[in-house]
């Protein structure tokens, strides 16, 4: 951030260069120079439009501090930033099935939307299959598998410098796992399904302002919600 002021001539640091610094820490340094095709630009859109409205109507979810679609990093192409309002120590099951479905709302835009599916969705069903399972093998959150962890034994080897491991289930268990991870995976696909299926409107809106705006801060999210045109987009209702 004081980089960011003094580039800019600035004695002091602004809360805009705080913003960019946050952006540039989570997702990377801005790459406005990457060609995106209007039609690419559009999946993007909807895309983090999904994530932000389910986010939005799910009860246990952190507040959205922004949306963007400026390229980022050498990956990035959107994102969908979410900060607490307070530190937190202890996650909900509920809570994380809210996170589970604000993970999987972009691929479920795209698919409401064009009925297809991209590649942009990679990194989210990563992190999702990741929480899922540690849903069911870490926090004990599985009514079929129980309040148990189900990790894995580890033993050092030469001098510490590797680790072996060895998985302390049985393969029959390890499918119960996959067939619980998958139907958790499920259900909070469902769930942002059937929001994002019953708000198509509000993902349009908010769609159609982020094409146009590349990035909405919270705030203005919550107008578009509530109704409220922002400023100099009065042709977006």
């Amino acid at each position: 951030a004081a980089l960011l002021a003094s580039r800019k001539g600035k004695k002091e640091i602004g809360m805009e260069e705080l913003e960019a610094a946050i952006d540039r820490v989570i997702a990377g340094p801005e790459r406005k120079s990457r060609l995106i095709s209007e039609k690419e630009k559009e999946v993007i859109a909807y895309h983090e439009s999904g994530h932000a409205l389910v986010a939005k109507l799910l009860p246990n979810c952190d507040p959205v501090h922004k949306v963007s679609i400026i390229p980022r990093g050498n990956a990035t192409l959107g994102y969908t930033l979410q900060l607490p309002t307070q530190d937190r120590y202890l996650i909900s099951k509920l809570e994380l099935m809210d996170k589970l479905s604000v993970l999987l709302g972009g691929r479920v835009a795209e698919d409401i939307v064009f009925k297809n599916v991209t590649t942009g969705a990679q990194n989210d069903l990563e992190r999702a299959t990741k929480l899922a399972r540690q849903m069911v093998t870490e926090y004990g959150m599985s009514d079929t598998i129980g309040p148990i962890t189900l990790g894995r034994k580890e033993h050092q080897i030469f001098l510490g410098r590797d680790i072996s491991q060895e998985r302390d289930y049985s393969e029959e268990i390890a499918n119960k796992i996959d067939k619980e991870v998958r139907k958790i995976i499920e259900n909070a696909y469902s769930r942002a399904k059937d929001i994002l299926t019953k708000n198509r409107r509000k993902l349009k809106k908010i769609a159609r302002n982020l094409m146009e705006r590349e990035t909405l801060e919270g705030k203005e999210l919550d107008d578009l919600l509530n109704g409220i045109k922002l400023a100099n987009l009065t042709k977006f209702k």
